[in-house]
């Protein structure tokens, strides 16, 4: 199962709960959902009550995690209809995984009496009711839906469509600061803003349980970031070794523009990341620019084979030490990918550009 897809299906965030993290999660049981809807919404808790059409008695359907991707609750398809029941500290994103396979649905989940109603070939259009989050949610949905042509290769050089864009979130945020919502409010503007002041500006507008969420959270981690290595500060040289043992320096760069790209074959959002760098790297490699892959792999031929199967044609060095490899350590590296953009000088001028905030950066510097 392809777990970035799920968090681009959430709403086409390539930032939030994709990148590699440092941690692991344990293996532990998962609590068995009753079959039996019940008649009656819990005193304290949540319950989802489904009705799908097209899967056969005995499909397993699991709520995932919707950070994690991790199942946390396990049931089967009776008769058209499945029940979870459970409780949540705060509101936050579920996925409702059918028979260990996409597609699936998504809910913005509180301790409420939550009715989905949907057809097995048609999940994305599930009627989910019940959840005030999740309706909070959909109207984030609209309001921006106007502008999703900023988040994508074809509107984000629009500049009147980025700064609508960037308005509707800032908006939202203001005029629902204890919504739960508000954290991927932020992260949409953030994903068009060049200011992690303002950022952090909408941050503190929430309230104290708000920032306490897993995406208030993940805000506060990208913002704690953003002042690491700042942008405008010259980036401190390193010096590893590439794929055939030579000594690299980031030093030796100086002249060009470089994307210093921290990344690891086994890590799947960087890998599916790595396309939209090679796109970048084809346009621009011929105004100055050029990349540098600093990989957090262990083992040299798993490194190699995919630097070949990605087509990654750029300079590669790592020491081979997975995540204490010596220069993620020098920038405090404790995820990936994650990425610097330095200028000729080396002065950092962007941090973890993805997606289509890579292409219209190198566009505006490299005309």
């Amino acid at each position: 199962m392809d777990m970035k897809k799920i968090f681009l299906l959430i709403f086409l965030l390539p930032l939030f709960a994709v990148a590699q993290q440092k941690t692991a999660t344990k293996n532990k049981p998962l609590p068995k959902a009753s079959t039996k809807v019940p008649d009656e919404k819990p005193i304290d808790g949540f319950i989802i009550r489904g009705t799908i059409k097209g899967f056969p008695d005995g499909t397993s359907v699991a709520l995932l995690n919707g950070q994690t991707g991790v199942p946390e609750i396990e049931s089967t398809v009776v008769k058209n209809a499945f029940v979870f029941k459970g409780k949540v500290a705060m509101p936050e994103f579920k996925i409702i995984l059918f028979n260990k396979q996409q597609p699936y649905i998504t809910v913005f989940l509180d301790n409420s009496d939550v009715k989905v109603s949907a057809v097995k070939d048609s999940l994305e259009s599930a009627s989910i009711t019940g959840s005030a989050s999740h309706a909070e949610y959909n109207n984030l949905i609209a309001a921006l839906s106007p502008f999703q042509g900023a988040f994508t290769e074809e509107g984000s050089s629009n500049p009147t469509v980025v700064a609508q864009a960037q308005e509707v979130s800032k908006s939202f945020v203001k005029q629902h600061t204890t919504s739960f919502i508000s954290p991927l409010a932020i992260i949409r503007y953030s994903q068009l803003s060049e200011d992690p002041a303002e950022t952090e500006a909408l941050f503190n507008m929430l309230s104290p349980d708000v920032k306490a969420s897993p995406m208030g959270n993940y805000v506060a981690l990208q913002i704690a970031e953003s002042k690491k290595n700042a942008v405008g500060t010259v980036l401190a040289d390193f010096t590893q070794t590439d794929t055939t043992g030579k000594p690299v320096s980031l030093s030796s760069y100086r002249g060009k523009y470089v994307l210093i790209d921290f990344w690891a074959s086994w890590c799947r959002p960087c890998r599916q990341e790595n396309p939209n760098v090679v796109a970048n790297y084809n346009k621009f490699k011929d105004k100055n620019f050029t990349v540098l892959g600093v990989s957090l792999d262990k083992a040299k031929p798993a490194w190699i084979e995919a630097i070949n199967m990605d087509g990654l044609t750029w300079g590669h060095v790592s020491d081979l030490q997975g995540w204490t490899n010596a220069v993620a350590q020098q920038f405090s590296i404790v995820s990936i990918p994650q990425n610097f953009l330095i200028d000729p000088d080396g002065k950092i001028i962007a941090k973890n550009l993805r997606g289509p905030a890579l292409e219209r950066k190198l566009a505006s510097l490299l005309k």
